[in-house]
Formats: structure tokens, C-alpha cells, sequence
């Protein structure tokens, strides 16, 4: 499996993708390095695959990636198995999108904002 380490080990690396498909489906809209953001499209859209299948076992798998997490009424993992495994329903790929921002004030690293299409 070839993925970028972004200067982390392992298990701080799994941390780092956990929090930020988390983010991405709670506020549909995230500010990241376009590094991160390469890596994390790849694991939003499985997990939005999984939640169109919609099962008990698929619900679980994603439970297990995706932290407790909530904004208002529902959580996380509520939102992606009743919003948006709705909304891409007839979408076969391709949930995503990444609009670059510019380099970062401080380390000039390229900015970016990876976003679910189709969003409100």
C-alpha cells in the first residue's frame, strides 16, 4: 500500500486521518496541507462507500474508523449513514474535491481545502 508518512509513525498517523475524516464529515469542509488532504480523500470516500451499503456490519467498520464526535443532534457516524450515504446515493465515486489555497504564512506549506461536493 503506497502512502505518504507525512513524518509521523504509525499509530500517530492513523490518529492524524481518524480526526480529520472526522472533521471532514461533521463541518463537510476542512483547511489542511495538500499532503494530508491526498491521503484523507482516499479513506472519506471508502468509508462514504460503506455507508451506502447501509448494514449493521458496514456501520460498524466505519464506527470503528470514524471518532464520537458531534455537532448538534447527531454525531459522526449518524450524519454519514443518514445524510450523506443519502445524498451520494446515485453518485458512483468521486465525493471530494481539493481547492488549493496558496502556501502557508509560516512554512510556505501548499494549503488546501478538501470538501464533500455537493454540499449545502
Amino acid at each position: 500500500m503506497a502512502y505518504q508518512k507525512l513524518g509521523r509513525d504509525s499509530s500517530a498517523r492513523k490518529a492524524l486521518f481518524r480526526d480529520l475524516v472526522t472533521d471532514l464529515f461533521i463541518n463537510e469542509r476542512i483547511q489542511t496541507t495538500e499532503a494530508k488532504a491526498k491521503e484523507v480523500r482516499s479513506i472519506a470516500e471508502k468509508l462514504i462507500t460503506l455507508a451506502k451499503r447501509g448494514d449493521l456490519h458496514a456501520r460498524r467498520q466505519a464506527a470503528a474508523f470514524v471518532r464520537r464526535e458531534s455537532a448538534g443532534d447527531q454525531d459522526a457516524i449518524q450524519k454519514l449513514f443518514s445524510e450523506l450515504a443519502t445524498r451520494y446515493a446515485e453518485r458512483p465515486g468521486g465525493y471530494t474535491r481539493i481547492l488549493k489555497l496558496g502556501p502557508r504564512r509560516g512554512d510556505a506549506a501548499p494549503m488546501v481545502y478538501l470538501e464533500l461536493v455537493d454540499r449545502a
